[in-house]
């Protein structure tokens, strides 16, 4: 079964589809989805690159500089060029994918890149292979500050392989921040024979609740949502085969930190953002339930305090380690789907919530 997912996954993405509009679904993010900041940068990126991006969501997260990436299910490469701007030349980026078709477009314009980008040397490198078999691609375990996916696990017949193998490839600290298709109910197994289905990146979708218990197995304790929305599907054909299942296209980050706990503990801590991120002066958003404004403190659960003080984040976070026992469930603590019907809640201005 797996190899035939691959192989149809193959054929989709290397042959069936010839640019971003064949897609049959709205999966793929939206120009207004990409951050305002960074839209001048798309203009930079070869057109034929951009042409062939079947993503659905942004991977780009804050503070990339000098950053090692892995860009899982890279494709032709779009993320992996945007990306190589932001980390500079002293970062690297390395793309995978197992579509010949797909990384012969993105080897084709290294050189245009590097050049675009006024670099002395390319900082990008590409890997034939397959997202659930990292550790045989030659990748040095703990040697990547960041992972990032850009609508693919999906697609992969072997999830939990992808997690954990991501989970051994980060430094202590490092992060996997990813964006994914996910469904409201787990998707019936005989649709995923529909090359179509699969393809679109729909047939494939994780149950939100199945993913959190993979993550976990994998060893990331403590997922945090950054971002959702629904997702159509405009094909009437596809919609009636799909209904009554709803599905969202969200981004989550995980970070790689020991002894995380599977819920929002209270330990006194608290902490107060400096206001030095570049680009958020005022705020800033580690998820979506949590937007630090400059210069206040507040307080936060344990599982918060050590993502703000145990990573790239820490020299931009003032942290107070409280009252040194347990406190209990962090206050408002609450659970339920993380996902709504119609516009996502706004981000909170205060910690954990």
């Amino acid at each position: 079964m797996n190899v035939q997912i691959h192989t149809r996954v193959q054929e989709y993405y290397g042959q069936t589809l010839k640019g971003s509009g064949d897609l049959r679904t709205d999966a793929c993010c939206t120009p207004d989805a990409v951050p305002a900041h960074l839209r001048p940068m798309l203009v930079d990126i070869h057109p034929e690159v951009s042409g062939r991006y079947y993503g659905c969501g942004l991977v780009a997260p804050d503070l990339l500089e000098g950053l090692r990436v892995l860009d899982l299910g890279c494709g032709a490469g779009r993320d992996v060029y945007l990306l190589s701007r932001l980390v500079g030349e002293a970062g690297e980026v390395v793309g995978v994918d197992m579509t010949a078709e797909q990384l012969a477009v993105a080897e084709r314009h290294r050189e245009y890149h590097r050049e675009r980008y006024g670099h002395q040397r390319s900082n990008v490198r590409f890997i034939e292979g397959r997202i659930e078999q990292l550790d045989a691609l030659g990748l040095t375990p703990g040697s990547f500050d960041l992972i990032v996916s850009n609508c693919v696990i999906n697609l992969s017949p072997d999830k939990l392989a992808v997690l954990a193998q991501a989970h051994a490839l980060l430094k202590p600290g490092g992060e996997l921040y990813f964006s994914d298709v996910y469904a409201d109910r787990r998707v019936p197994g005989e649709l995923s024979a529909d090359p179509v289905l699969y393809g679109e990146c729909l047939a494939g979708a994780l149950y939100w609740n199945d993913f959190l218990h993979l993550a976990r197995s994998a060893g990331f304790a403590d997922t945090r949502l950054v971002e959702d929305r629904p997702l159509g599907v405009g094909d009437p054909a596809l919609a009636e085969r799909l209904a009554p299942i709803r599905f969202y296209s969200a981004t989550y980050r995980l970070f790689r930190l020991p002894d995380l706990e599977p819920d929002w503990e209270d330990y006194g801590q608290a902490v107060a953002y400096r206001g030095t991120l570049p680009g958020h002066a005022a705020d800033w958003s580690l998820d979506k339930h949590h937007r630090f404004a400059a210069g206040r403190c507040v307080p936060v659960c344990g599982n918060t305090y050590r993502m703000l003080r145990e990573t790239r984040f820490a020299r931009h976070f003032e942290c107070f380690a409280g009252v040194g026992r347990h406190l209990g469930l962090f206050k408002g603590r609450g659970a339920g789907l993380p996902f709504t019907a119609g516009d996502p809640p706004r981000a909170s201005s205060g910690g954990c919530c």
